[in-house]
């Protein structure tokens, strides 16, 4: 150790002492010379604890206590929320595939048909009647699938307005209750 300005500098990089409390716990100069100090047992003086960086058992224990209290208290809320999760995108994805529905009769004066399907709002459609105002790259970039991984279904001309647009939710049938329940565009909140 070096002394500078009144401080013993650990030459390992370990940290800064200052000269009188390692003086009151036994360091000494090395008879030998040198300017080498020497000390006293370390466990002594209070400078020596458990390994560096370990934790007891103790602390492990009340850590993994604490994160079991806090794994009941908090997954159970969670786990619970996927549902409604994707019921929420459901209606969000159904709301965008309206707006698309509603620019394309803009540009082109009706809605898709229902042979055309909401694929007319990726590529312009081949089936009469072809619009002839169909926007380069389309209305969307893709029909997306709910979030169960089923397809909307669409009718055009539909039973409650201009068009129908549904998920059958989580079973992919019509009808249900829950999770399984239909999600229409006529009946959207």
């Amino acid at each position: 150790m070096k002394r500078e300005d009144g401080l013993l500098r650990d030459p390992q990089g370990r940290g800064n002492f200052h000269a009188a409390p390692l003086a009151q716990c036994g360091w000494l100069r090395d008879p030998r010379g040198g300017g080498r100090l020497q000390s006293a047992p370390l466990a002594q003086c209070g400078l020596l604890r458990h390994a560096e960086g370990a934790f007891t058992l103790i602390e492990v224990m009340v850590v993994v206590t604490i994160l079991a209290i806090l794994a009941i208290l908090v997954v159970p809320k969670i786990v619970g929320r996927t549902d409604d999760a994707r019921r929420t995108a459901a209606i969000v994805e159904i709301k965008n595939l309206e707006e698309a529905l509603h620019l394309y009769k803009l540009d082109n004066g009706v809605y898709p048909t229902t042979d055309q399907g909401l694929e007319a709002l990726v590529t312009q459609p081949s089936v009469s009647p072809i619009p002839e105002r169909w926007r380069s790259g389309g209305y969307v970039p893709k029909v997306p699938k709910d979030p169960w991984n089923h397809t909307y279904a669409y009718l055009s001309p539909g039973s409650h307005g201009d068009f129908d647009l549904v998920s059958f939710g989580a079973d992919g049938e019509r009808g249900g209750e829950g999770k399984d329940a239909d999600l229409e565009n006529w009946d959207l909140k």
